[in-house]
């Protein structure tokens, strides 16, 4: 289960991050409550990640899933470069992802 929040942490860091220059440095109301919501989401599903997850393998696999997510949203949603270096650089952390989620005892 320890793995699902994790997941779901980083996706929640993906819509916090998304949301924040909505908020215009937290000055508007609805856009603010939205990301500050998803990051103390986010916050909580790691803590909870972390009871049988070394922390600096869920840190690391929580930041990835939001870097490329994020990246991911980037490229989709407000059209920023989709170049083949920086698709090779973002399949690099996935893959480093990867390898922390196999590396990590199965007790995790």
């Amino acid at each position: 289960m320890s793995w699902v929040y994790l997941v779901a942490a980083g996706i929640c860091e993906i819509f916090y991050a998304a949301a924040m220059p909505k908020t215009v440095g937290f000055t508007k109301p609805w856009p603010s409550v939205f990301c500050i919501s998803f990051i103390i989401g986010s916050m909580y599903l790691l803590s909870l990640s972390t009871r049988t997850i070394p922390i600096g393998t869920a840190y690391a696999v929580w930041v990835g899933i939001g870097a490329v997510g994020t990246a991911a949203y980037g490229i989709l949603a407000l059209g920023e470069s989709a170049s083949i270096l920086r698709l090779v650089c973002f399949g690099l952390i996935i893959a480093g992802i990867v390898g922390l989620k196999i590396l990590t005892p199965s007790s995790a």
